[in-house]
């Protein structure tokens, strides 16, 4: 049988087989959510960056850059880690190169799966009707803070998990736990996550807007996959 289970934080991913499985990264607040807002308005291909400095080089290379540190804009960045930001043009020929503190470091850290699709909200279903259709274990792999579990992205866990319960995978204990708290908290998500400590910090930045987009449910009807390791497409 088919199984899925969930990684809590990118340093607990040693302790997960990925190969065969399709890992969805998640990092809800904001990385995961600013690519798949990023593909959606015309933005080509997002190479993915665990430091900075390396992103920072792609600028000879003709991509814009786009990074946070802590939430905030890498100083020289043509952009942050804002999905806003990308809905108020179109990006269409346009490469990006990307950093955070979070997502990006769960990406790299994922390169062993047989496949590597982005999870957020917003494209939420698109991934669910993806995954369906592949005959694959699944993994869950929670960007969270800085090593440390967060809510948002258990809570998107949760929601994916729930899903696709009719694809009858063989739940972990994360998984059933994520399942039930998104089945308790669900319907009242934005309040459920406004007591987040990583909103809170988003909140601190008043990017209130952000959060918005960000626990938006399918807005976009894209599934977000990664090739050569750190090459994001739409698929």
């Amino acid at each position: 049988m088919r199984q899925i289970e969930v990684c809590f934080s990118p340093e607990l991913i040693q302790l997960h087989e990925l190969q065969g499985k399709i890992v969805v990264v998640v990092d809800i607040f904001r990385a995961t959510t600013t690519m798949v807002t990023a593909l959606s308005k015309g933005i080509e291909e997002i190479r993915t960056f665990a430091d900075k400095e390396s992103c920072r080089k792609m600028q000879s290379q003709g991509y814009l850059v786009a990074g946070e540190r802590n939430g905030k804009t890498i100083e020289g960045f043509d952009l942050g880690n804002s999905p806003v930001a990308f809905l108020k043009k179109d990006y269409s020929g346009n490469k990006l190169a990307m950093t955070t503190t979070n997502g990006t470091l769960a990406i790299s850290k994922s390169q062993e799966a047989d496949e590597i699709l982005i999870g957020a909200f917003p494209n939420l279903s698109a991934t669910i009707q993806y995954i369906q259709q592949q005959d694959k274990d699944v993994l869950i792999h929670c960007a969270g803070w800085k090593g440390k579990f967060n809510l948002e992205d258990s809570l998107y866990a949760g929601a994916l998990v729930k899903s696709l319960e009719s694809t009858h995978l063989s739940e972990d204990d994360g998984a059933m736990a994520m399942k039930s708290l998104f089945e308790k908290e669900g319907h009242q998500m934005k309040q459920f996550l406004s007591q987040a400590s990583h909103a809170k910090r988003l909140q601190n930045h008043g990017i209130e807007h952000d959060i918005d987009i960000c626990l938006t449910l399918d807005l976009f009807d894209i599934v977000g996959k990664v090739f050569n390791g750190d090459v994001l497409k739409k698929i």
